[in-house]
């Protein structure tokens, strides 16, 4: 896959050079406008991103696949240059819808003015870890062949718990190595109250919108309604295709009410839900505000403001 990209990359700078010297792109304003979904695992990522790949051809805009080692979400600071630097400048690729599994980056730390439009689902961390869970260990129907490096012998049977409490806090922590709280706030220190409390304020200040799982189809909605440029017809595509539920784990088992129980005293689950809760009100609080329901079905609303009292007067 590596290969592939990077023969796409050569392409698309081939054909901007094999003319003579490449000219400055002058983009719209419509244009200049980047996207970044820096997903977490397990929240319905799979089933969203692939609704941007069916409307790029459409909606005339790029998606690209952010894929990085090991699949490290915190990159390097000199990755973290590069990364900015081709974002911003690679005016081939825009207007452009950027996902992976990467951390957030703040772009006027590098000196840029124009920053990319962030997003991201997030899911209740119970639900999200099981299901994390039963992927690592078994995959899914999605590639049914592939064998991950952290599956481990589907023989022996560790109990979700086993793996947590096994695992949770040590350097090959696989269950809790992207957490929603270390993903919005580029910060790997798993339990850490400063990077919560960072990942709260970049949702309120620095994403344009976060959504949850539970309710996917209301965070398309509103994407549509504000983003039209990416977004027109999200939502029908949701409704009427088969992108709802593209992924799914294999042999996924409910947790015991023990277990679950147990999961809960942790400081980690206690941080996630605690982040989980606070996404939820903001996302239920900008969706009460931008949409009404009548006869069970949500519409968005018309735009609520207008000018008045113009001056100076025009003749």
């Amino acid at each position: 896959e590596r290969a592939i990209a990077r023969h796409e990359v050569r392409e698309i700078e081939q054909r901007h050079t094999v003319d003579g010297p490449r000219q400055d792109v002058t983009l719209d304003e419509e244009d200049d406008v980047v996207i970044i979904y820096n997903r977490v695992p397990k929240t319905a990522s799979t089933s969203f991103t692939n609704i941007a790949y069916d409307l790029c051809a459409k909606n005339k805009y790029h998606v690209l696949h952010i894929n990085t080692t090991k699949n490290n979400p915190v990159m390097s600071l000199q990755d973290q240059v590069r990364f900015v630097k081709n974002v911003t400048s690679w005016k081939e690729m825009k207007p452009g819808f950027y996902h992976g599994h990467i951390s957030y980056l703040d772009f006027a730390k590098f000196g840029v003015k124009k920053k990319p439009i962030y997003i991201n689902v997030i899911r209740d961390p119970i639900e999200r870890l099981v299901s994390y869970y039963y992927f690592l260990r078994f995959g899914d129907d999605y590639r049914p062949g592939l064998r991950r490096r952290k599956q481990g012998d589907k023989k022996v049977k560790h109990t979700l718990l086993y793996m947590f409490n096994l695992h949770v806090g040590t350097k090959d922590c696989w269950l809790t190595s992207e957490l929603a709280v270390i993903v919005l706030c580029h910060f790997r220190n798993v339990g850490s109250r400063w990077a919560l409390e960072q990942a709260k304020y970049n949702l309120i200040n620095e994403y344009f919108l976060v959504g949850v799982t539970e309710e996917l189809e209301d965070f398309i909605m509103l994407l549509e309604a504000a983003l039209p440029r990416f977004f027109r017809g999200a939502t029908e595509l949701y409704r009427t295709g088969k992108k709802s539920h593209l992924r799914k784990t294999t042999e996924k088992k409910l947790p015991t009410k023990e277990t679950i129980a147990k999961l809960q005293q942790s400081e980690i689950w206690k941080m996630e839900n605690e982040f989980y809760e606070f996404a939820l009100e903001q996302f239920q609080f900008v969706r009460a505000h931008a949409v009404r329901e009548k006869d069970g079905e949500l519409y968005i609303l018309a735009q609520n403001f207008f000018y008045e009292k113009i001056y100076p007067k025009s003749n």
